[in-house]
């Protein structure tokens, strides 16, 4: 593969770009395709926290500091400026605290969109325009769409590689975000970015992916909330659909809905969480049944195809990152809120979890679950 591939949207110019680099291939491989489109580049690593902070064991993988240093070595290999940015207040507050408050709210969260929107996109974007860069580049496998006329919209499309898509944790980018951000690996795939960088000799070339969030990589969300949690979390009751008690656990935030597995109830047929009542920390489980639902209603919703729907319109819908697309019905309630309805129940469509709404390459917006009907 010739190494001056680069997306259609990035054009050779006399342009600065602060690339976001993790220390994976993927960003090692955006900042090299645009400094061979003919952009200045700098690369920035965000320093999110510290592990000893959050009782985390954290020596290699997403934000440790062997990534730092990985992403500094490409940035000299490349011939390019590397700084690290201290954000670990602000992830803090609008990753680890939301995340920890969604859970004790009985909520499903979806961190990776947080960091996304509130530090990613947020901050680091806003230090970049401060600075003087014109563009802010990920390398997210997505693509951005400039406007088809002046005053037009900036559309986000799906990434080619559909096993590596990842437009669904960014559909809370807004059109300034959009005018303002370069996606340099939207039309290759992660084949042919791993190759690239084998090329061009980059440490990083064959480095695994992280499959954890990254402060909590051994997965156990319960005691890393346990852990950071202002107040110890309130035991209760485990009932089923008539409100029997089935048996009793120690905080909400050991249960998700859909779960089957470690419930701590012995019933001698498969029982699953259907729902999670936070105020009176009881967890409600039922067959599996109980798990389909027919439409969800979406809150804190960001629109970037349209300014807003303009009656029900048909669309396709995905409720989880690595979820089948569905064929749906949406019409806008407020400014703030969706109506989905699917064609066909889906199970386990959870509270706090992302819904992203498709017209074929096209991301329309999304929100977060917060209720649900069961059909």
């Amino acid at each position: 593969m010739s190494s001056n591939r680069c997306c259609p949207q990035i054009q050779p110019a006399d342009q600065r770009a602060l690339v976001a680099m993790s220390g994976g291939v993927d960003s090692s491989v955006a900042a090299h395709l645009l400094q061979r489109a003919g952009y200045e580049c700098t690369g920035a690593t965000m320093h999110l926290f510290e592990a000893e902070a959050i009782g985390a064991e954290l020596d290699s993988g997403c934000c440790s500091l062997a990534d730092v240093e990985d992403a500094r070595a490409v940035c000299q290999r490349l011939g390019i400026p590397h700084y690290t940015f201290n954000f670990s207040a602000d992830f803090a507050e609008q990753v680890i605290g939301r995340f920890s408050a969604a859970y004790l709210a009985g909520c499903t969260p979806n961190p990776c969109i947080d960091c996304n929107r509130f530090l990613k996109f947020e901050r680091l974007l806003a230090r970049a325009l401060e600075t003087g860069y014109g563009y802010l580049a990920t390398g997210h496998y997505a693509r951005i769409q400039p406007p088809a006329e002046p005053g037009g919209r900036y559309l986000l499309q799906r990434g080619i590689d559909s096993n590596k898509d990842q437009s669904y944790v960014l559909y809370t980018l807004t059109q300034n975000q959009l005018a303002h951000t370069l996606l340099p690996l939207g039309d290759l795939t992660k084949e042919q970015t791993r190759q690239l960088a084998g090329e061009l000799g980059l440490a990083t070339a064959e480095k695994p992916e992280s499959q954890d969030i990254c402060f909590v990589p051994d997965g156990d969300y319960a005691a890393f909330i346990r852990r950071i949690a202002a107040e110890a979390p309130t035991g209760g009751d485990i009932v089923d659909e008539l409100g029997v008690v089935l048996g009793r656990h120690d905080g909400i935030q050991n249960f998700t809905i859909g779960q089957r597995k470690r419930l701590g109830i012995a019933t001698g047929h498969p029982l699953y969480v259907t729902a999670i009542d936070a105020a009176s920390s009881t967890v409600i489980v039922g067959e599996i049944d109980k798990l389909y639902s027919k439409i969800a209603r979406v809150g804190d919703v960001n629109l970037i195809a349209t300014d807003q729907l303009e009656g029900p319109i048909r669309a396709t819908a995905k409720h989880r990152y690595r979820g089948a697309e569905q064929s749906v019905t949406v019409r806008q309630l407020d400014a703030d809120n969706l109506e989905v309805t699917f064609d066909e129940p889906q199970k386990a469509v959870t509270p706090g979890q992302a819904l992203v709404i498709y017209d074929q390459e096209t991301v329309i917006g999304g929100g977060s679950i917060y209720y649900t009907v069961h059909s």
